[in-house]
């Protein structure tokens, strides 16, 4: 038993591979009308079912189906070669039918729905409500979300920031000017004093 992401990449491989050769290397009209919409592959890697739809009606089918059987052949030894494994899952042309159900569920909703808003008249004005309500209900989710991205973003910035200092921090030397001249007064003062005090000393050793 293989890998699932092995059988994951086989499997996108060969869808790759098929869908090129359908579109540049047959020439046949026909292969122009297909398109490869997946593959499943087992997990022992021997077989590959690729799914395809076809673009028109029955008649356009019947012709596709014909063409594939002519050009599996051609595929598989394209597929092979880039694949690049000792023994490559075989291939096998499986009709999609997934897309035409998926058209018919929807058209049986709308016809569904049609015959609700022919019974009850209201409801569509109740779905425009809803719809309406949703609308409003995304926006404020998203305003929401952009207001609390802002604040975030705002947050971390004034975390980088640095704090801004008062002027005495940044400058601790620096006094103001009436300090400054205050702070000379007394220097001066203090050096006359010095100054004057061996000059009284002198004069009353000498009145001894």
């Amino acid at each position: 038993m293989a890998n699932p992401r092995t059988i994951a990449r086989i499997s996108a491989r060969i869808q790759e591979r098929a869908a090129h050769c359908l579109q540049f290397e047959i020439r046949d009209p026909r292969a122009s009308f297909v398109t490869v919409t997946r593959v499943e592959t087992t997990n022992d890697l021997s077989l590959a079912k690729v799914f395809y739809s076809v673009l028109g009606d029955e008649g356009d089918r019947s012709k596709v189906e014909h063409m594939l059987e002519h050009a599996t052949g051609f595929i598989q030894r394209q597929v092979t070669r880039v694949l690049r494994m000792r023994r490559a899952p075989a291939l096998r042309f499986v009709y999609d039918d997934s897309i035409e159900t998926a058209a018919a569920m929807d058209q049986l909703i709308r016809e569904a729905l049609e015959r609700d808003r022919r019974i009850d008249p209201t409801l569509a004005e109740r779905e425009a409500n809803e719809a309406r309500l949703a609308a409003e209900d995304a926006r404020l989710r998203e305003a929401a979300r952009i207001t609390e991205r802002d604040a975030g973003l705002a947050d971390l910035r004034a975390r980088d920031e640095p704090d801004e200092l008062e002027p005495d921090e940044l400058e601790p030397d620096k006094l103001e000017p009436d300090k400054l001249e205050a702070d000379n007064s007394e220097r001066s003062e203090s050096t006359s004093d010095d100054e004057e005090a061996p000059t009284d000393r002198r004069l009353t050793d000498e009145s001894r």
